[in-house]
């Protein structure tokens, strides 16, 4: 994968993250996990992006290190959805999945940068 289909993958992530958000119950706990998983969710696309445009290889290396963070952290939000009972577990399940293929992802790049640094 390429990485312009990357950042689009990164986007569509993001989008359907914020879809997500607005699924979720209009409670207190509800609206705490949305706003938590909006800002991680969407982080990922534009930190990832930041990247692609880093000055160099060890700036490009923070930058990942920020969207892998990012997107294990949108993962958190969507398994403790899970766990709180905020919303059905099957309607999770595909974004849950690309939340962790996306860090798997990121962790391999981050491991690459970092070897080419040294």
């Amino acid at each position: 994968m390429d990485s312009e289909e990357l950042k689009d993958r990164t986007m569509r992530f993001a989008v359907r993250v914020m879809r997500l958000a607005e699924a979720l119950p209009k409670s207190v706990r509800g609206r705490v996990v949305a706003q938590q998983l909006c800002r991680s969710g969407t982080s990922v696309a534009a930190n990832y992006r930041a990247a692609l445009r880093s000055k160099s290889r060890a700036d490009f290396a923070n930058k990942i290190s920020i969207v892998l963070e990012e997107a294990d952290e949108s993962l958190f939000w969507i398994e403790l959805i899970a766990e709180a009972g905020l919303l059905p577990e099957q309607r999770l399940r595909a974004l849950a999945s690309e939340a962790e293929e996306l860090v798997r992802i990121f962790a391999a790049t981050r491991r690459t940068a970092r070897n080419r640094e040294s």
